[in-house]
C-alpha cells in the first residue's frame, strides 16, 4: 500500500507550494554556477504562471522546448499552475522531428531555448503557435521574456488567484512511440502524475527535507519528469541538475554535494561512469540509493557498480503510458528483476494471441497492468489508446514473466522497437527519414547490441540506379534530420536488401549481419 505517512495533495503543484512553505531557505535547485532557494523557486513559478494566466492558457497545451535546466523546471511548474497541459518536447529535434509533433498537439504557446527558437519560429504560424523565451534580469529568478505590465507578484493570494486545478484535468503530455513507432502523445491527468510520486516513495523512501538528488535525465521523458524532477521538489530535497549527461561532471556533482539519491536513468549510463579515470578516486559515500530504468542493467554491471561504490543498483520499469509499473526493494534487490508492482497496481501476465489467458509463474507472455498511474489516452488518438487499454488494462506491448515472489522479469519485446541508452526508437521512421535522401531507393535499419547504449541503429542502403553517396554524405544528411539518439552509427551499401519468400524485408539477416560486420571503432556517443 501506499505509505499513509506521505502527505497527499490534489496536484504537483500543490506539494511544490508546501514544501516553499516548510523550507524556504533551502536550497530547491543547483544547475552549476546557478541555484534557487524553495522560497525563489515558489516566486519565479508564480510569476511564470501569472504570466502564462494573463495569456488564457488554462486547459489548452503549452509546450516547454528547453534543455533540461533551471528554466525548464520553472517553466513546468508555471504552466501546470496556470492550468495548463505541459507538453516536455527535445529541443534536439530536427524541424521536420518538431513538425511531427505540432501535427499532434494543437498548442497555444511554446517555452523555449536558443536551440529551438529558430526552428520553432519558423513553424509556429502554420499552427497558430506563439514562441517566447526566458528573460535575464539582474537579481531576478528566471522569468518569461514578456511585458505584461505587472510587478513581480508573490504571497498566498495571487496562487489562489490561479486557475483551480481538479484532479481529472490533463497536466502532461509525453511524446512516445507506443507500441507502433507512431508519435504519440501520452495525456497524463493530475491524479496520475501526483500519485507516481506517491507509489516511487513508497518503495524508495527518501527522508522529508533532508536528500540531495541528482539527475542527468533529460525533463522531456518520463524519467527524467515524475521521478528525477517531481520527486525531489515533492519531498523537499535539493535537486542538483546536470544539464547533459557528463561522466566526469557527474562523478563530481556525487562527490561535491554529498548526493544521497543518484537517478542514473538507463544502463549506459553506468558503464559510461564505470569507464571514468575519476571514478577510482570518486567519495560515493553518502549515497543511498542508485536507480535505474529504461533499459535493463546486466547482472555483470550489478556487480562492478555495487563493487565500486558500495551502493546497489535499484532497477525499475515504467512507460510514459505509465510510470511506475514496478520497482526493486532496497532491501532484497533481485538482479535481473525490475521488481515487484508498486502499490495499487495489479501486473499480470497473459498469452501474446488474444491477451486474455493469465499464466503461470516462470510462463513469459505479455505484460498487462492496471493502476491509478496509467495514462488517460493517447491525444486525439481513440482507436491507438483502444488498442492498448483494453477492459481496465493497459497492454505493455513487453514480454516477461513473474517468479513465484512476484518479482517481474522482461526477457522480449513484443514490436521492434530499439532502445538506444534508455530513448525508444523506431526503425520505420527512421527509415522514412533515409528515404528522403534523392540518392536512396531502399533503407532498412535495425538494432545491434552495444555496451555503453545498451542498442545502436545500424543503417542498410541500397541507392538508386547511377546515384552517389559515401559513408561522409550518409552520415551528414542524418545529423542534419534526426536527434542524435536516432542516427545510425553504421551504414552498409548493399546491391539488394535481404527479403523473406513473402517478399518482405528480412530483418533477422540484416541483424545477424550488422552483428557480424560490428566493429571497435563506431562511437554513438550519449543520445542527446
Amino acid at each position: 500500500m501506499i505509505d499513509p505517512a506521505l502527505p497527499r495533495f490534489p496536484s504537483i503543484v500543490h506539494a511544490l507550494r508546501a514544501s516553499v512553505e516548510r523550507h524556504p531557505e533551502q536550497l530547491a535547485l543547483i544547475c552549476r554556477e546557478h541555484t534557487l532557494s524553495y522560497a525563489a523557486l515558489g516566486r519565479a513559478v508564480l510569476e511564470v504562471a501569472v504570466q502564462l494566466a494573463r495569456l488564457g492558457v488554462a486547459q489548452k497545451r503549452v509546450i516547454v522546448a528547453l534543455p533540461t535546466s533551471i528554466e525548464a523546471v520553472v517553466a513546468v511548474f508555471g504552466a501546470l499552475a496556470a492550468g495548463a497541459q505541459v507538453v516536455p518536447i527535445n529541443p534536439f529535434f530536427s524541424r521536420a522531428e518538431l513538425e511531427v509533433g505540432l501535427r499532434e498537439l494543437d498548442a497555444t504557446l511554446a517555452i523555449v531555448g536558443a536551440d529551438v527558437r529558430d526552428k520553432l519560429s519558423e513553424l509556429a504560424p502554420r499552427f497558430g503557435l506563439a514562441c517566447v523565451g526566458f528573460a535575464s534580469a539582474p537579481g531576478r529568478g528566471p522569468t518569461l521574456d514578456l511585458d505584461l505590465g505587472f510587478e513581480r507578484e508573490t504571497g498566498s493570494a495571487e496562487w489562489d488567484a490561479l486557475p483551480q486545478l481538479a484532479a481529472g484535468d490533463r497536466a502532461i503530455g509525453i511524446f512516445t512511440g507506443g507500441t507502433t513507432g507512431e508519435p504519440k502523445a501520452v495525456e497524463h491527468t493530475h491524479a496520475s502524475a501526483f500519485i507516481s510520486v506517491l507509489q516511487h516513495c513508497s518503495v524508495w523512501p527518501v527522508r522529508a527535507g533532508a536528500e540531495r538528488f541528482l539527475s542527468a535525465a533529460p525533463i522531456f521523458h518520463i524519467w527524467g519528469l515524475f521521478y528525477a524532477t517531481f520527486v525531489p521538489l515533492y519531498a523537499g530535497g535539493t535537486l542538483v541538475i546536470v544539464p547533459r549527461y557528463d561522466a566526469e561532471e557527474i562523478l563530481a556533482a556525487i562527490e561535491a554535494h554529498r548526493i544521497t539519491v543518484f537517478g542514473g536513468g538507463p544502463a549506459p549510463a553506468y558503464l559510461g561512469l564505470l569507464r571514468s579515470p575519476r571514478m577510482a578516486s570518486t567519495d560515493f559515500s553518502s549515497l543511498r540509493y542508485c536507480l535505474s530504468g529504461g533499459s535493463p542493467c546486466a547482472l555483470d554491471l550489478h556487480q562492478r557498480w555495487r563493487a565500486a561504490t558500495g551502493c546497489a543498483l535499484l532497477e525499475g520499469w515504467g512507460m510514459s503510458e505509465a510510470a511506475p509499473l514496478c520497482l526493486s526493494r532496497p532491501d532484497a534487490p533481485k538482479p535481473m528483476s525490475v521488481g515487484r508492482p508498486v502499490p495499487e497496481t495489479r501486473i499480470e501476465v497473459v498469452d501474446l494471441e488474444q491477451g486474455t489467458r493469465q499464466l503461470g509463474s516462470g510462463e513469459a507472455g505479455e505484460v498487462r497492468v492496471r493502476g491509478p498511474q496509467v495514462m488517460a489516452g493517447y491525444r486525439s488518438r481513440p482507436e491507438a489508446t483502444r488498442d492498448v487499454l483494453r477492459d481496465g488494462w493497459l497492454y505493455t506491448g513487453d514480454i516477461g514473466h513473474l517468479d513465484a515472489e512476484g518479482d517481474l522479469f522482461l526477457v522480449d519485446r513484443k514490436k521492434d522497437m530499439i532502445i538506444v541508452g534508455g530513448y525508444n526508437v523506431y526503425p520505420r521512421l527512421v527509415d522514412e527519414v533515409l528515404y528522403r535522401h534523392p540518392a536512396i531507393a531502399e533503407a532498412a535499419t535495425v538494432g545491434r547490441a552495444d555496451e555503453r547504449l545498451g542498442e545502436v541503429l545500424v543503417a542498410f542502403i541500397v541507392l538508386e540506379p547511377g546515384a552517389a553517396l559515401d559513408e561522409a554524405g550518409f552520415f551528414e544528411f542524418c545529423r542534419q534530420e534526426l536527434v542524435k539518439y536516432r542516427r545510425p552509427v553504421a551504414v552498409t551499401f548493399l546491391g539488394a536488401l535481404p527479403r523473406t519468400t513473402a517478399r518482405k524485408v528480412d530483418k533477422k539477416a540484416l541483424r545477424a549481419l550488422a552483428e557480424r560486420d560490428a566493429s571497435d571503432t563506431s562511437d554513438a556517443g550519449q543520445p542527446e
